[in-house]
């Protein structure tokens, strides 16, 4: 079960503007790797469901920060299916992201009032997820939808759609400042943050210097 209210994480999304995402088979390897980050400054985690018994390492994370680090708020991303969605909200997910908008997953979230931030990439996909009860959508692939031109153009009609961009967002000031700039609330932020050079090298320091420049960036750029 979730330990955070629906409205305690997306404030903090909110707030930080940062969702660092990851991916990583091994238990102890992916402690790390949350602990980083969260030394960086950011507690809100995704971790996507990209390989075979990803809910275990998981449901590992969870419970590890639960006494660990109770203020690090951990979700899963690539979710596409409801079954997927209740195996890892079983497992204590606080969010749920996913490269495509899936009703079914909403509603799954809105029954336990789990935050969900599906993939949108067009105006009818974001009003279809604001019409689920979807806070923020995630625009999926960032780059590819349009960029930061694509989010301006959204804004305009409807200034009242929260947008988080995930792929084409860069861990560099330019990157972050034209997104920002552009009117996101949020950038979730994968392999270009947590890169596979330093958790080879086993550099967390360095993802969580990565983490911390990325935020006051983030700062920088609303001024």
């Amino acid at each position: 079960m979730a330990r955070f209210t629906r409205m305690q994480v997306l404030n903090k999304i909110y707030e930080l503007g940062l969702v660092p995402v990851f991916y990583h088979a091994d238990l102890d390897t992916a402690i790390k790797i949350v602990a980083a980050c969260r030394a960086g400054g950011a507690e809100v985690v995704e971790f996507t469901n990209r390989g075979d018994l990803a809910f275990q390492v998981f449901a590992g994370l969870v419970g590890h920060f639960a006494k660990a680090d109770p203020s690090v708020i951990l979700g899963v991303g690539s979710v596409i299916d409801p079954g997927t969605a209740a195996l890892y909200l079983s497992c204590g997910a606080n969010f749920v992201v996913g490269p495509v908008l899936n009703p079914e997953v909403a509603r799954a979230c809105n029954r336990r009032k789990v935050a969900y931030m599906p993939g949108c990439g067009s105006a009818s996909e974001i009003s279809a997820a604001e019409e689920l009860g979807v806070e923020i959508c995630k625009v999926f692939p960032g780059a590819e939808v349009g960029g930061p031109s694509f989010v301006k153009a959204i804004l305009g009609p409807c200034p009242w759609t929260s947008i988080m961009p995930t792929g084409g967002v860069e861990a560099t000031q330019e990157s972050v400042n034209a997104w920002f700039k552009a009117g996101v609330v949020a950038v979730g932020v994968g392999s270009n943050l947590i890169t596979k050079d330093l958790v080879a090298r086993g550099d967390f320091d360095g993802i969580r210097a990565r983490v911390a420049q990325m935020l006051e960036w983030i700062r920088q750029a609303r001024g």
